[in-house]
C-alpha cells in the first residue's frame, strides 16, 4: 500500500485535506435552491462510503508495504473494527448538525464555529493520544483558532442583526454542538491504526485504508437512523417524505456524491498522513477547512454582503487570526 515517508509530504497531505473539507459543502450550496440539505445527505454519505471503498482497492491494495485492504480487514481485532465504526456514527451525527447548520447560517459562519471548536478541543484530546510536535507552538495556534471563532461569531450576529435574519442563536448553537461532537470523533479510528509503524502495521490493527472503509460504514449504516429522524423532525422546515428523494433529478444525486467523494478524498490523505505528523497535527490541519470554508461563503457566495465597516474588519481580523493560528500548528510538527 502507499505510505508517506516525509514530514513535508504529510504536511502537503494535510493541506489537500484542508482544500478537500472546506469544499464540499459548495455542493449544498449548489443543490440548496432545488434540494432539502436533508435529501443531499443521503447521496452525501453514499459517496464517501463509494471513496473510501476506491481508496481501499487501489491505493490500500497495491505495494510491497503494509498489508492490502482485504488481508488487513480479516485479521483486524473486533475492538478495533468496533472503535472505527464508532468513530463514522459519531462523525455522522456532528456532520449532519453542521450541514443543518451551513443551510442554515451559510458557510461563512458554520465552519468557523463549528469546525474551528472542532479543530481547538480535537487538537486537544489528539494530542493526548499522541503527543507528538512543539506544545507551545501548537497550543498557541488553537488559542489563535480560538479567538478566530470568537471573532467570526461577533461579526455573524453583528451583520444579521442589521439585516434583520431571525435565528442567530440557534444556528450558532447548532454550530457548537456539531462542533464539540466533531472534535471526539478522530480518536476513536486513530485508535483502532498502527500509527506508529503504518507500513508494517501490528497484528490486529488496521491501515489507514481499511480504517477509513469501517468509519464510512458506520457513517453510511448511522444515517438510516439519524437522517430519517430530522426527516421527520427537522431543524427547520416542514416534514419530509422519502418519496421526494426518490424523485430527484440525477443531476441532484451526483452534486451529493461528487461532495461526498470531495470530503473522502480529504479523509484519506489525512488518516494516510496521520503516521507521520501524528493524529494531534494532521488532525489540526485537516480542521483547518474552516478558513477554506470561510472564503468560499465570503468571497463566492458573499454571506456578509452589505455589512458594515465593523463587520468588515472582524471578517478581516478572522482570517488573520486563523492563517497565524495554521501557521503556528504547521510549525509545531518540525
Amino acid at each position: 500500500m502507499f505510505i508517506v515517508e516525509s514530514y513535508s509530504l504529510a504536511v502537503i497531505f494535510c493541506l489537500i485535506t484542508m482544500l478537500c473539507w472546506g469544499s464540499w459543502a459548495n455542493t449544498q450550496k449548489l443543490a440548496a435552491k432545488e434540494w432539502r440539505f436533508e435529501l443531499f445527505y443521503w447521496d452525501y454519505v453514499a459517496g464517501i462510503l463509494l471513496l473510501s471503498i476506491i481508496g481501499a482497492f487501489s491505493l490500500g491494495s497495491h505495494g510491497t508495504a503494509g498489508r492490502p485492504f482485504i488481508a488487513d480487514l480479516t485479521q483486524a481485532a473486533s475492538g478495533n473494527i468496533s472503535s472505527a465504526f464508532i468513530g463514522g456514527v459519531v462523525f455522522n451525527l456532528a456532520n449532519i448538525l453542521l450541514t443543518a447548520a451551513i443551510a442554515g447560517a451559510g458557510m461563512a459562519v458554520a465552519f468557523p464555529v463549528g469546525i474551528g471548536l472542532a479543530l481547538v478541543i480535537g487538537v486537544v484530546l489528539n494530542y493526548a493520544l499522541a503527543a507528538r510536535g512543539n506544545p507551545l507552538l501548537l497550543f498557541s495556534g488553537v488559542l489563535l483558532v480560538t479567538l478566530a471563532i470568537i471573532t467570526n461569531a461577533v461579526a455573524y450576529g453583528k451583520h444579521s442583526g442589521s439585516t434583520g435574519k431571525r435565528g442567530v442563536g440557534k444556528w450558532i448553537s447548532v454550530a457548537i454542538i456539531a462542533g464539540i461532537l466533531m472534535s471526539s470523533f478522530y480518536p476513536f479510528i486513530a485508535a483502532g491504526m498502527d500509527l506508529e509503524n503504518p507500513a508494517f502495521p501490528a497484528a490486529g490493527k488496521m491501515t489507514a485504508y481499511t480504517a477509513f472503509v469501517v468509519f464510512a460504514a458506520g457513517i453510511f449504516i448511522s444515517n438510516l437512523l439519524f437522517n430519517t429522524i430530522l426527516m421527520r423532525r427537522p431543524l427547520n422546515g416542514p416534514p419530509i417524505r422519502f418519496s421526494t428523494y426518490l424523485k430527484g433529478r440525477p443531476r441532484l444525486h451526483l452534486t451529493g456524491l461528487l461532495g461526498g467523494c470531495i470530503w473522502g478524498v480529504g479523509n484519506l490523505f489525512n488518516l494516510i498522513a496521520s503516521g507521520k505528523a501524528g493524529p494531534a497535527i494532521s488532525y489540526g490541519l485537516g480542521q483547518g477547512a474552516t478558513l477554506v470554508a470561510a472564503l468560499w461563503g465570503v468571497l463566492v457566495w458573499k454571506e456578509f454582503k452589505g455589512s458594515s465597516p465593523a463587520v468588515n474588519r472582524l471578517v478581516t481580523g478572522m482570517f488573520i487570526l486563523f492563517i497565524t493560528g495554521l501557521g503556528l500548528i504547521i510549525a509545531a510538527g518540525r
